[in-house]
């Protein structure tokens, strides 16, 4: 019985972070195109957006710890700074010149090495996030970014909304999770 409510908790945590993770795709593209028609309600939106992705990192680092704990809270701190910095942007304190995809490069890279490591997700969802990863990196060097970017975002963008799709609609599989630790 206990090893039934363990699925069950483990389907509902990888659902709660798909479904955490559209809202995060919703709440960030809506808040770009009304900031872009100068609606208000955008202005609002984009400061959410940073609060959103951390939700999914929390929950993403809790569905990775139990396999590799240090590598999941190493990937958490990278995103967490990245939303952080998105956050202190929105509220006009960021580092002049700090883009965030520099913290979100190398959590997409650890995020794909939990997906290859896992034994609960289908490990072709790692390399596009590895990919994605290694493309925010470009942000480091501001005229290859400017060059790259047509190719990078979109590469990100599909990166991650695979991941979302897969843990909305089939979730981690079960069979394969980590047993939890006593």
């Amino acid at each position: 019985m206990a090893d039934g409510m363990q699925h069950v908790r483990t389907r509902s945590h990888s659902r709660a972070a798909g479904v955490v993770y559209l809202s995060y795709f919703a709440d960030a593209v809506l808040g770009l195109i009304l900031a872009k028609h100068k609606v208000s309600t955008g202005h609002l939106l984009n400061g959410l957006a940073p609060l959103l992705y951390a939700t999914v990192t929390i929950l993403l680092c809790r569905l990775f710890r139990p396999e590799q704990p240090r590598l999941a809270l190493a990937a958490m701190l990278f995103s967490l700074a990245g939303c952080v910095n998105d956050e202190m942007h929105h509220l006009h304190y960021g580092a002049a010149n700090l883009n965030s995809l520099v913290f979100f490069g190398p959590f997409c890279i650890l995020l794909g090495v939990l997906i290859l490591r896992s034994r609960f997700l289908p490990r072709w969802l790692g390399w596009p996030l590895i990919v994605a990863g290694i493309g925010w990196l470009a942000y480091l060097h501001p005229t290859v970014a400017l060059h790259a970017r047509v190719v990078i975002f979109p590469v990100g963008f599909l990166a991650e909304f695979e991941l979302m799709l897969w843990l909305l609609i089939r979730g981690v599989d079960e069979a394969h999770w980590p047993a939890p630790e006593r």
